[in-house]
């Protein structure tokens, strides 16, 4: 039987004993790792069944069919980021116990990485881990931390020899984020809602077992969570022609849009370029199953977060004068990251829109994008960077 065939074959026991529309989601998710959909590509016993990781297609696409429930958005940054991490570097043992609760959101996950002063230029952190004995103490400040407040487990890079090049001084750990000396406080956003918050560790002790990969090879692991990160948002992209938030600017132009020539030919448009991420993101995906390097994955992030705006935009100028009110702006700290991209009926396109605004900042500026994509794509030469070799603790800082 071929992996695909098999892989069929356990997408029916699944639902066959896990009717999706009675069964609760953890238990769901529970079932799914077990049998080894979760992560196809892992190696048995730790969700996965050690095939190709295009068959993750074949069952997400089932799945998606029955009406099963969705972990993406629950717990992004545990299933995008920290499970490929951990599946990279931490020991076996270590997989054992965390990737499952990750798969079914019993542990939720967020990242530690950037600070007040290290935005963009993550690897110029002062976040501070001393070493004392089998354990480290960490000391600093961390912001924008997504979901921070109902995280059980951080991802988190600090300094661990400040006289080191800020790339090569960096050293990469897990952390629990209910240790002493750990202290979230929420950062309410333009939506009313607070799901990013600013995280204070004060002297914190981490076990030299939560490190991964080797001290000062913080970068090296960190490029793995952020790559991953990149690779799971293009996933989201993978909706059929017409669905995700293309298909609700179609529902309010044929409900507000009239015979508006400019906005049909906005919402056209944007149309077109809803494919165009659609297809980039397969074709990204593509390649990484063949081992291959493409500009893709590097575009798409440029490309998704001005869309998303520019759809939005589109909405709430259909949306007209009710735009500019907000149904409920109570402060709320969400237990998920907000799906904005469903494209469900029910979805708050003023939030959304609002949401939106950040899309070309979060997870790396539009600027910091562009820089990425002259110099590792199209080869132009980089823009001087006088701080490269410098000992960290030397670079002037304002």
């Amino acid at each position: 039987m071929s992996d695909h065939s098999e892989a069929q074959a356990l997408v029916d026991r699944l639902l066959q004993e896990h009717d999706p529309k009675t069964s609760e989601p953890a238990d769901f998710w529970g079932a799914q790792y077990d049998l080894g959909l979760a992560w196809v590509d892992f190696p048995v016993g730790l969700g996965g069944r050690g095939w190709a990781r295009e068959v993750q297609d074949v069952v997400d696409d089932r799945l998606h069919a029955a009406g099963a429930p969705v972990n993406r958005f629950t717990n992004f940054p545990g299933i995008g980021m920290a499970a490929p991490t951990l599946h990279a570097y931490a020991p076996v043992e270590d997989q054992e116990r965390l990737l499952r609760p990750i798969f079914t959101c019993e542990e939720i996950w967020c990242q530690l990485f950037s600070e007040p002063g290290a935005g963009s230029d993550v690897a110029s952190l002062a976040t501070r881990a001393v070493r004392d004995g089998d354990e480290w103490v960490i000391t600093g400040q961390k912001v924008w931390a997504t979901l921070a407040h109902v995280a059980r487990w951080g991802l988190l890079i600090a300094r661990d020899d400040p006289q080191k090049p800020k790339h090569r001084g960096l050293t990469y750990f897990y952390v629990d984020m209910r240790a002493p000396g750990v202290e979230v406080r929420p950062l309410r956003q333009i939506t009313g809602s607070a799901d990013f918050n600013e995280v204070f560790l004060h002297e914190v002790r981490v076990p030299d077992r939560q490190r991964l990969g080797e001290v000062g090879e913080g970068w090296r692991v960190a490029m793995t969570t952020l790559n991953s990160e990149r690779s799971a948002l293009g996933d989201l992209a993978h909706d059929a022609p017409g669905t995700g938030p293309i298909r609700r600017a179609v529902e309010l132009y044929r409900e507000r849009g009239g015979h508006d020539p400019i906005l049909r030919d906005r919402l056209a448009r944007l149309w077109i370029q809803s494919e165009v991420v659609r297809l980039t993101s397969m074709r990204a995906q593509a390649r990484r199953e063949r081992g291959e390097a493409g500009p893709e994955g590097a575009i798409l992030k440029l490309v998704v977060s001005q869309f998303q705006q520019r759809l939005y935009e589109l909405c709430v100028d259909l949306l007209g004068a009710e735009a500019m009110l907000v149904s409920d702006y109570a402060a709320t700290q969400p237990t998920k990251i907000l799906e904005s991209n469903s494209g469900e009926g029910d979805l708050d396109i003023v939030k959304t829109f609002l949401r939106t605004r950040s899309a070309t900042i979060a997870g790396g500026t539009s600027e910091i994008a562009r820089n990425t994509i002259g110099e590792r794509v199209l080869g132009l030469p980089p823009e001087p960077r006088a701080d490269k070799d410098l000992p960290w603790a030397e670079v002037p800082r304002s």
